[in-house]
């Protein structure tokens, strides 16, 4: 894993667990137990999806930054896709509150995605090879 790499997914962290564990309070707040254990579990499934995700994504572009676009996107779109079947599967479930989970999987989410937004944004990276391409004219 590169550095800048390993500094976006930190960073994405960094604003994801707390706004998670306010998120799960809150939660276990106004929901109660079943609050709580929905709380958790979408901080369970942010944590998840979100991180295998960005390390999938820096494993793909780690020798061919040329698809980084392109496996990003996809990369996003699977992510989705599998918190929409997770949901699926639990919404009868009585084992959380559908409620809390549902909320807060939302705003974690969302600060994950704004903490990765921001450090990459904020990160120094760069975009231009250091290394000359052509040895020196003597």
């Amino acid at each position: 894993m590169q550095q800048n790499d390993a500094r976006i997914l930190r960073g994405a962290a960094y604003i994801a667990a707390p706004v998670g564990v306010v998120a799960t309070v809150l939660s276990a707040v106004l929901a109660g137990e079943k609050g709580l254990v929905g709380g958790l579990m979408a901080v369970l499934v942010v944590a998840v999806f979100f991180a295998f995700g960005s390390w999938v994504l820096m494993t793909m572009t780690e020798d061919r930054p040329q698809v980084a676009m392109a496996a990003g996107m996809l990369v996003y779109a699977v992510q989705i896709l599998m918190i929409g079947i997770f949901i699926v599967v639990f919404k009868d479930t009585t084992l959380f509150s559908g409620r809390a989970f549902g909320l807060t999987l939302l705003v974690t989410a969302l600060s994950w995605v704004g903490g990765q937004v921001k450090q990459s944004l904020t990160s120094r990276m760069l975009y231009v090879d250091p290394a000359p391409s052509a040895p020196p004219a003597e």
